[in-house]
């Protein structure tokens, strides 16, 4: 017996190691060295890119077609193929209880502000996009995590993301920074904290009660490699069809969402509202909110209406909401988006007020 539960023991330690692997490789290989490397180049040409709404090496975004589909769903899975296969290994390896579900309880499982502020400052070492997060969202939520520390986690990954604020500053310029941060702080623990204390608090367990152990049973002792890979399986096959079909609708839709911007535009409050909802709404990679900002403003996009779209659009997505929504209720995911799009909209009058 004590053979056998050595046995299971060293298997456990081996797999719990190697969780650890890739998540600080990964992070360390998709996101940080990257981003340290994108900070010179952003300090030095004050761009970190082409925006990914426009044709390439053009200022025209193109017409709705089944090419600029899926020219922009290529051009998007170029961009965070990485980010997505880390988060769906890490968040299989969070449902698997790779990590013990007591951990995740301890950790995630509380209620009221203190379960929001560990979600939210746990995520910022993760610095991904909203879609690229919301597999781990999912582990969690299974794993029996509370909906206010989830919410956050999965604000957070985008809207707190270090780099993308660097990127920002020497981008767009440091005021800029200032008035992202104060909205983006607002909207990870604000929303989260309502989210969970006026539509969540009475939801103590994900959507999906046939894929959850209930809290308290026994820990699992074995298999856990073969656990795991089920569960990444699962994960993927639940999640990425779907949010490959909706990438293409909005990638063959941007010519809708994002009309033609000229010196006109400026900034009236009808494109700060607008602009907000399809924000909330559009689905891009990290930090793709900042090339977007900048091209539409040297088109003539006005102040108000691109701080909208800095805060808008990292956070939330029809994609992300649709993944998320599995384990969250639809008034859940219906409360933060829009939360989001309202914090969108008081950004864009704050900066317009401000004459950024």
């Amino acid at each position: 017996m004590d053979i056998v539960l050595a046995g299971r023991s060293w298997r456990r330690y081996a797999v719990l190691t190697a969780f650890g692997v890739i998540l600080v490789g990964g992070l360390y290989y998709v996101k940080w060295h990257p981003y340290y490397l994108r900070g010179f180049v952003a300090a030095s040409q004050h761009s970190i890119g082409p925006s990914i709404l426009l044709t390439g090496g053009t200022s025209a975004i193109p017409a709705p077609s089944w090419d600029a589909a899926w020219g922009y769903a290529v051009a998007y899975g170029k961009a965070i193929w990485q980010a997505m296969v880390l988060g769906l290994l890490l968040g299989s390896g969070v449902q698997a209880a790779v990590l013990p579900r007591r951990w995740i309880e301890r950790l995630f499982g509380r209620l009221g502000f203190r379960g929001v502020a560990v979600g939210g400052l746990a995520a910022v070492p993760g610095m991904m996009c909203t879609c690229c997060s919301a597999p781990v969202v999912v582990g969690l939520r299974r794993a029996n995590s509370s909906v206010g520390s989830a919410v956050a986690f999965w604000l957070a990954n985008p809207l707190l993301n270090p780099a993308t604020l660097v990127f920002t500053g020497f981008v767009l310029g440091w005021n800029w920074v200032g008035l992202r941060l104060v909205f983006a702080l607002l909207v990870v623990f604000g929303v989260a904290y309502l989210a969970d204390r006026v539509v969540g608090r009475a939801v103590t367990a994900p959507v999906d009660l046939g894929l959850v152990e209930p809290s308290g049973m026994a820990e699992p002792t074995g298999g856990f490699l073969l656990r795991w890979g089920r569960e990444l399986w699962r994960l993927s096959i639940r999640l990425l069809p779907e949010y490959a079909i909706i990438v293409l609708a909005l990638g063959a839709a941007r010519a809708w969402l994002f009309p033609s911007v000229s010196a006109a535009t400026g900034d009236d409050l009808l494109w700060i509202a607008g602009l907000a909802i399809v924000g909330t709404a559009f689905v891009i990679p990290t930090a793709g909110e900042v090339p977007i900002v900048q091209s539409l403003m040297a088109l003539g996009l006005g102040a108000g209406p691109a701080a909208a779209l800095l805060v808008t659009l990292p956070a939330v997505s029809v994609p992300a909401a649709v993944m998320v929504s599995r384990v969250f209720p639809r008034r859940v995911v219906w409360f933060v988006a829009t939360g989001v799009a309202l914090s969108g909209l008081a950004c864009g009058l704050v900066a317009r007020a401000l004459g950024f």
